[in-house]
């Protein structure tokens, strides 16, 4: 889709980003997503959008939010002090999945990874998510490391 433009996300882009969020039979079935702008919410923008380190970015169609991700960059020592990106809640409004949107912001963040002197970026992706593997793979990830969570 040529028309979609991306973005930095505003306080006022919020409301748009949850539904994003919402929008999302296995995060509705974790639970914890609503689509309302709760002080919890709002302060977890707040230290987004203060954190150097962290980016949310948007696509918009048509001055319509239609995808999201948030892109931190981590500073670390391994790989001799190499900078690394972390892709999180990559989401594309579901009536235009398969239009290329998806694709397009995560070239986006790779550029603006690569601009701030990351030389990798990573994301994980839940199992059960297989049209997300095949995407992912399809642009050039490849599964090389097995990631675990712990809930705390």
């Amino acid at each position: 889709m040529d028309d979609v433009t991306f973005r930095e996300a505003t306080a006022a882009d919020l409301p748009a980003l949850l539904r994003l969020l919402v929008d999302d039979d296995l995060a509705q079935a974790r639970g914890g997503y609503a689509a309302e702008v709760t002080p919890a919410v709002r302060a977890a923008f707040d230290a987004i959008e203060r954190d150097p380190g962290n980016e949310l970015w948007l696509g918009e169609h048509h001055g319509e939010v239609v995808a999201m991700l948030q892109l931190t960059l981590i500073p670390g020592l391994s790989r001799g002090g190499m900078k690394r990106a972390l892709v999180e809640a990559v989401r594309v409004r579901a009536d235009l999945r398969g239009r290329a949107i998806g694709e397009a912001l995560m070239r986006h963040v790779e550029q603006r990874a690569k601009a701030a002197g990351c030389g990798l970026i990573q994301l994980t992706t839940d199992r059960q998510r297989l049209a997300a593997h095949r995407f992912y793979e399809r642009i050039g990830y490849v599964a090389s490391h097995l990631g675990m969570k712990k809930k705390l």
